[in-house]
């Protein structure tokens, strides 16, 4: 267990310490809040980075000169992170502070005027709320013990979340809005009196993700003081304790963080006892994490698959004995229903994947894509078979009709029950309500049109009840619920430079609707933060160079790149009439397929790493290959930076056609 010293003098009230990993955009927009709430309080902030690559150093020291950074070659996890930031640290109070949180205006003057006035306080949490305003349980928690545990493995809190019994782990039986002493205090905002940690220790660095929150707060109460929730004040916290709980590391991980608490802290009768319940819950809950990943993941393509090699197996049966035999026998099983049609089969489920069949929300246009390009694919196959297994061109094109209605019926049916995980037609576009200041809410409006999100409808409103709001705008901020519903928005960003945290989180309650979502836009950013449930580790809106790396353009980008080689090997003898060198096309073919290439790739750029494009693979052409003339680097860079931003599969084409004729 790990000490500080008991001497050391206050040199400040409060020393914030926020370990980060990875999270820079999460990260500014929590320091953003921070700086506000700090005015007032004589104060320390500390980052701990943990060795992360996404630009965070530098943007701390761009932004926030005023934070102490401690950056880590290694990521030595969330307890020694903490440790090396409390022992430098000079505050009376300390908090531990998640990078994924905002916080209020006046959270660490209400936190600390309480703590002062309870001197039997230790710890202090606070009333959290996720991205679209909802309380998290979590919140308040009670000690971890094996019938507690058990309780909540098997469900039974969630089926009695009232009980004093049953709902244990989360406190349900406590009011959300009422201070009152808790056992455990969630690592997201843990704010200590250092007098505390003189007398208890640490962060017990044996627990590298998970539990360390437990086991601190549990000491604090074996030190003699009290844990308080404090519901006066409250945070938003992106991240909720139900992320990743279908994660099999997750299970893993969480359990057997709670199982080292257990052997620390209890008996060896009730360590031993706990320790049972937790391996029960790890086999368990990892088995049901398993199963539904693989079921979320199959049952779609195993439901094409039994729908289409049964159609398909009947239609050759049909279309054999009636047509080709004339009712006095049919197709051989050997090899048409044991290798033809699965391989037919086959080519439509892999062309429905490339075409997005299988992303989820399934869309029956996707699918359909899917099957009429893999009958084109299977057209061409056929055409290379040897005569003998040449069955029939009409079962192709009777099996394309039947996958076509198969996939349309049963996306269908998942429609009409409303499944999440079905959408007919083309994705809803987003209808954006800014609430803002004029100079804020038309900088947003732009970053929002800049990003890959394309939004139908952006609207503007003013932020003070005033009705003398400028023109195009739609109103001001006591008529949003009626703007809500004639504009049909389903998100509202709000500007942080011009709207308090305070009053953000308020309206987030205020206006709460299951359909309606809630973004911060921070000041002098370019990003917009938010989350749209506890289930989801936070959203982002940025000025969007990954476009051409989301997982639909991939795909689309691997398509094209095997479909061009493969055709292009097959009917080179053909091309190479109209190539200039028919012979260096045919070798590149190759490299596509099979050396690790891409047809099209990003222009060689001597600080390409300073860009931060996103990963794809070298590319035989490349944006100035279409260029007439030489361009200088700078030149390079902005097309590297267009094409990844601005990316589809039709520019692949458009410089295909434009450069190989030529080449």
């Amino acid at each position: 267990m790990q000490f500080i010293s008991r001497t050391r003098k206050y040199q400040m009230k409060l020393s914030v310490v926020i370990v980060n990993y990875n999270v820079e955009h999460f990260l500014e927009q929590c320091l953003c809040s921070v700086r506000r709430a700090m005015k007032g309080v004589e104060g320390e902030v500390y980052v701990v980075d943990n060795n992360s690559v996404d630009g965070s150093l530098k943007m701390l020291s761009e932004k926030f000169p005023e934070v102490k950074v401690i950056a880590n070659k290694v990521n030595v996890g969330f307890a020694k992170a903490n440790n090396q930031a409390i022992r430098i640290s000079s505050g009376e109070y300390v908090l531990l502070l998640n990078p994924d949180t905002v916080v209020e205006d006046d959270t660490f003057t209400k936190t600390i005027a309480f703590m002062d006035s309870h001197p039997d306080a230790g710890g202090l949490g606070v009333k959290m709320v996720d991205g679209k305003g909802q309380f998290l349980p979590e919140s308040k928690r009670g000690l971890p013990t094996p019938m507690t545990a058990f309780y909540k493995i098997f469900g039974l809190s969630k089926l009695f979340p009232h009980s004093k019994r049953f709902s244990r782990y989360h406190l349900g039986y406590l009011d959300n809005d009422e201070i009152n002493p808790v056992d455990i205090l969630a690592g997201a905002f843990m704010l200590m009196r250092r007098a505390t940690l003189d007398k208890c220790g640490l962060l017990d660095e044996t627990f590298f993700m998970y539990g360390e929150d437990v086991d601190l707060s549990y000491r604090i109460t074996l030190a003699g003081y009290k844990n308080y929730y404090f519901p006066e004040t409250r945070i938003i916290h992106y991240k909720g304790e139900s992320t990743k709980k279908t994660s099999v590391n997750y299970v893993l991980v969480f359990y057997k963080a709670m199982e080292i608490f257990a052997k620390k802290h209890f008996g060896q009768k009730r360590a031993r006892l706990f320790s049972f319940v937790i391996n029960m819950a790890i086999y368990f809950r990892a088995f049901l994490a398993l199963v539904s990943q693989f079921v979320s993941k199959v049952y779609m393509p195993l439901l094409d698959i039994l729908l289409g090699y049964g159609g398909l197996a009947t239609i050759s049966y049909l279309w054999g004995h009636y047509t080709v035999y004339d009712g006095v026998g049919s197709y051989p099983v050997h090899p048409l229903f044991t290798v033809i049609l699965p391989v037919y089969l086959l080519i439509w489920l892999v062309t429905s994947y490339f075409t997005g069949g299988y992303d989820k929300p399934y869309k029956i246009m996707n699918s359909v894509g899917g099957v009429l390009a893999g009958s084109v694919l299977a057209l061409v196959f056929y055409a290379l078979l040897p005569e003998s297994l040449r069955f029939s061109r009409a079962l192709i094109l009777f099996g394309m009709l039947w996958m076509i209605i198969a996939v349309s019926l049963s996306r269908g049916v998942g429609y009409m029950l409303r499944l999440n995980d079905f959408k007919y037609g083309k994705t809803a576009k987003k209808r954006f309500l800014v609430i803002g200041n004029v100079e804020e809410t038309h900088r947003v409006e732009l970053l929002l049109r800049s990003t890959s999100i394309k939004p139908d409808f952006v609207g503007l409103v003013t932020p003070t009840e005033s009705f003398d709001v400028p023109q195009n705008y739609l109103g001001n901020i006591c008529q949003v619920p009626d703007i809500i519903s004639i504009y049909k928005i389903t998100e509202i960003i709000f500007c942080s430079k011009d709207i308090s945290h305070q009053d953000i989180i308020d309206k987030m309650v205020e206006w709460h609707a299951p359909d309606l979502d809630y973004k911060i836009a921070p000041e002098d950013t370019l990003s917009i933060i938010g989350s749209n449930s506890i289930n989801t580790r936070g959203d982002l809106y940025t000025v969007d160079i990954r476009t051409i790396n989301n997982v639909p353009n991939k795909r689309k980008k691997a398509l094209l790149d095997f479909t061009v080689s493969f055709f292009g090997i097959i009917f080179w003898v053909i091309l190479a009439w109209f190539l200039k060198k028919p012979g260096r096309f045919f070798k590149d073919c190759f490299k596509v397929l099979f050396g690790g290439y891409s047809w099209v790739g990003y222009c060689t750029v001597a600080d390409h790493d300073n860009l931060k494009l996103p990963e794809i693979k070298k590319g035989i052409y490349n944006a100035a290959s279409i260029v007439k003339g030489e361009i200088d680097d700078e030149a390079k860079a902005r097309l590297n930076v267009m094409y990844a931003r601005d990316y589809t599969v039709l520019k692949d084409i458009n410089i295909l056609l434009r450069t190989l004729p030529n080449r």
